[in-house]
């Protein structure tokens, strides 16, 4: 009888550059369609009173090309969005993320990025992401890890290709520090955002907000950023959170709600993630600003 070989690190980060190179060509799609005005989308009026909503059509064709060409790739057992009620451990489901940083997409800002996460069912039947790929089209920048096999950002340039092993900073205090946030168009969400960030004032040298989530991940895992956060991320938004996810797990980073627990990968949450040596001073302040139970119970 043959025998099975186990899976190994390589093998994942190995899957992880072909789905990488996927999510390449369709995000040469969605940068076409940024730069031809033609298929920018407007803003939905639809629910108006929770902000703007935009309809692109290249969500859509990046659902279809992936969807089709990642089944050739390797055996999974669906997707994350069309998963059974219930998963065994063991099962594994592909997110591909729709447009991320949507507004900054139809702004034509170059702060958007594709994504592509891997999530396993653990022995306690619990998700988890175990490969997570940050594509962005415009900046010619794609983040990629893979469980145990570390995290690398490749930078493609007109003079060729080249690859970094990421990691965070080894910036140990606020004082001094580079912080990113993320807030979104809602009232209550985006204040709570703002009375941290104003809380801070003083400390870090430079509070930046750009965006998206998963590229603003990508920036603490490999120490752009020295910590990021942000109060009210949804579950639309899940995709970008698990891919930058991985790639700031494996460069060593930390990452949590802001109360310091697990995320929660069906539901909404607080993120917080940091190079892991100024994130109980951060807390501190984040503490201040508990989580809005009118927010939860929408």
């Amino acid at each position: 009888m043959e025998e099975t070989r186990e899976e190994t690190p390589q093998d994942l980060r190995n899957l992880a550059l072909k789905v990488a190179g996927l999510l390449e060509e369709a995000g040469q799609h969605a940068l076409h369609d940024q730069l031809n005005p033609r298929n920018l989308a407007q803003p939905s009026t639809e629910n108006a009173d929770r902000g703007p909503r935009y309809k692109l059509e290249v969500d859509n064709k990046i659902m279809r090309f992936m969807s089709a060409r990642i089944a050739d790739i390797a055996h999974f057992d669906g997707f994350w969005t069309t998963r059974p009620a219930e998963s065994r451990p063991g099962q594994r489901y592909w997110y591909i993320g729709k447009i991320d940083g949507v507004i900054n997409y139809v702004r034509r800002m170059s702060e958007w990025t594709v994504t592509a996460a891997l999530f396993e069912f653990g022995p306690d039947n619990e998700p988890k992401p175990i490969i997570g790929i940050v594509h962005a089209p415009a900046l010619g920048l794609t983040y990629l890890a893979a469980r145990g096999a570390g995290a690398v950002r490749i930078h493609k340039t007109t003079v060729g290709e080249k690859r970094d092993k990421v990691v965070p900073s080894m910036t140990s205090s606020l004082d001094g520090s580079v912080l990113g946030y993320g807030m979104s168009f809602l009232p209550g969400e985006s204040q709570r955002a703002l009375d941290v960030a104003s809380s801070l004032a003083g400390r870090p040298a430079d509070i930046k907000r750009v965006g998206p989530v998963s590229l603003d991940l990508c920036k603490v895992a490999d120490g752009t950023y020295d910590a990021y956060f942000e109060p009210m991320l949804h579950v639309w938004d899940i995709a970008g959170i698990a891919a930058g996810t991985v790639v700031v797990w494996e460069a060593q980073g930390t990452l949590s709600r802001w109360d310091g627990e697990r995320i929660h990968w069906r539901h909404d949450n607080d993120v917080v993630a940091s190079n892991g040596l100024i994130i109980r001073e951060l807390q501190h302040y984040l503490q201040q600003y508990p989580w809005l139970d009118s927010i939860n119970q929408r």
